[in-house]
């Protein structure tokens, strides 16, 4: 189908993906329970082998991570309230795993609400995306000014610093609400006292080497993979970024999202957001029924699709052409200029 065609077909996807919204209470419980147990099973694992000296457990961290990952994903669902039919189901699971995912659940629940009202709208930028500055708004700054923008965009702080401090550190008091009342701020304190306690029980059982040989590369996979995740479906050369009356929701949501097309262990790993263009057309879709959406209507299959190959290349992309409504990178902008 041509893009025109799905233009015209989007004044109507709100109703259309309504049939999608439902939720399985039985097939929430058992995504819930494919992930968290695996999990825990192969954290103990690694913790068991590392304290008897065999380091070759360690490997194991990579799937682990893998699964803290998935984690975030049921997280993120109950966040938009679809993993369950209950609004106060979803938000004391999303509670517990993020004590697991060092998020603290109602103060990122917040700002990810703020992304989603607001993706691709140059006039709302600044919470829950990727800072990303226009070529006229890049070349106003100062040579500071610049140098502080590419050292952001740079993969080895936006995939390497970036996660760590994110996860780590900046998740620990809610910037960006700080004076949004109190519940950012219980919700960010509570998250890190939840963390406090099985942390010192486990450093108490195993030592506080041990521990952190586990702990910290699980997080430090877990959590670049989650930023890489975030990044790309929205930082590709034919996204969408618009202002004013210009900015519609559903024309962003569609062109402004990547969909994602990774291979199936990694579709599965990642539950399935990389279908990402369908999740902002309509977020109350678990992410169980994605595919299903894509099964059904395959005009959407081919709309804003990058592959991993290709989701390579989206590193060097760092700046809005509002000339030639893409994405370019700095090279690029130097030669235009």
């Amino acid at each position: 189908m041509e893009r025109a065609a799905i233009e015209r077909k989007g004044r109507c996807w709100t109703t259309v993906l309504a049939q999608y919204k439902e939720p399985s209470p039985t097939r929430s419980t058992i995504e819930i329970a494919v992930t968290a147990l695996p999990f825990v099973a192969l954290w103990a694992l690694t913790a068991i082998a590392v304290v008897h000296g065999h380091w070759w457990g360690l490997l194991l961290t990579i799937p682990a991570a893998g699964f803290l990952v998935r984690l975030f994903i049921l997280q993120h669902d109950c966040g938009h309230g679809t993993l369950f039919a209950r609004r106060g189901i979803n938000d004391w699971i999303g509670r517990v795993i993020g004590v697991f995912t060092l998020t603290p659940y109602d103060y990122w629940r917040r700002t990810h609400a703020v992304h989603h009202a607001t993706a691709g709208n140059l006039d709302k930028r600044g919470i829950g995306d990727v800072t990303t500055l226009t070529v006229s708004e890049y070349r106003a700054l100062s040579r500071w000014g610049r140098a502080r923008y590419r050292l952001y965009r740079h993969p080895l702080v936006m995939f390497g610093l970036g996660p760590a401090w994110l996860f780590i550190c900046q998740f620990r008091l809610p910037f960006g609400l700080m004076r949004a009342g109190i519940q950012p701020w219980m919700s960010t304190i509570a998250t890190s006292l939840g963390v406090a306690l099985p942390m010192a029980i486990l450093i108490w059982l195993m030592g506080v080497a041990p521990f952190l040989m586990v702990q910290v590369p699980i997080t430090l996979m877990a959590a670049t993979a989650g930023v890489w995740l975030f990044y790309v479906q929205h930082q590709f050369e034919e996204t969408h970024w618009s202002e004013g009356d210009d900015w519609n929701f559903q024309h962003a949501a569609l062109h402004g999202s990547s969909h994602y097309d990774l291979p199936f262990p990694l579709r599965w790993i990642t539950g399935n957001i990389g279908i990402h263009h369908v999740h902002h057309l309509s977020s109350k879709v678990p992410f169980y029924r994605l595919p299903e959406v894509l099964r059904d209507h395959p005009d959407l299959r081919d709309l804003g699709r990058i592959t991993f190959l290709q989701s390579l290349r989206c590193v060097k992309l760092v700046l809005w052409d509002e000339s030639t409504r893409r994405l370019i990178s700095f090279r690029e902008a130097r030669a235009s200029s």
